[in-house]
């Protein structure tokens, strides 16, 4: 059954919660969250999705058609005390028919965190939008070179969230690892291991300008 809303402007979020208000729980997602304090705890989701027609604006019926799409609900039915309330509320144009399928949208979703952390080590980190190279084909080659770096960046630094005690062997070679002992003191680095992933992943924050270590 398909519900007919007003297109989503202004009071989107508002209408949304008011079209998921009475639709049934069909299932539970469970997530792991990251506090402020590097503490991972795991959260249950209620998951609920619901199927409506989106209507254009009224002085724009006749530019623009009504979108056929699906809510997703995911909220955490009891948060603990202190903290706010987990919920996402997703829009696709993707049909949706079970729990399975609404949890795999929901971590479609999630990966865009990654996505944006790819795109800010490129510019950030590698500097890209500073490149003064005057034509295509060249700037098309060292952003392909700052793609490959970005990436292996992510990795590096994914994997010594989940492993950070992991020898740093398992992501750079025995080259790598003597460059950044040449380069980068260990003066300072004191929140990890040393001789781990994590302490050397430090290391290559620091050539691109992490300081908040000497902090510490």
């Amino acid at each position: 059954m398909r519900t007919v809303v007003d297109r989503l402007a202004g009071n989107g979020d508002h209408t949304i919660s008011a079209e998921m208000r009475d639709v049934e729980t069909v299932g539970r997602h469970l997530i792991e969250v990251r506090a402020d304090t590097d503490e991972v705890t795991k959260v249950h989701l209620d998951i609920r999705f619901k199927r409506i027609r989106v209507l254009p604006p009224i002085g724009k019926k006749k530019r623009y058609p009504a979108l056929d799409l699906t809510v997703i609900h995911a909220v955490e039915p009891n948060p603990p005390a202190g903290r706010k309330r987990i919920e996402w509320k997703l829009l696709t144009d993707l049909e949706v028919h079970s729990c399975e399928e609404a949890v795999e949208k929901i971590k479609w979703y999630a990966m865009r965190w990654k996505i944006e952390v790819f795109h800010k080590i490129l510019k950030s980190g590698c500097r890209a939008e500073d490149a003064r190279l005057r034509t295509a084909d060249r700037l098309a080659n060292l952003v392909a070179v700052f793609c490959i770096m970005s990436w292996r960046v992510l990795w590096l630094t994914m994997l010594a969230r989940t492993a950070p005690e992991t020898p740093p062997t398992a992501a750079l070679t025995e080259q790598e690892i003597e460059i950044l002992d040449q380069m980068v003191s260990n003066a300072g680095n004191r929140q990890a291991t040393p001789g781990s992933l994590n302490f050397y992943l430090t290391k290559l924050a620091r050539l691109g300008g992490y300081t908040s270590v000497s902090g510490l």
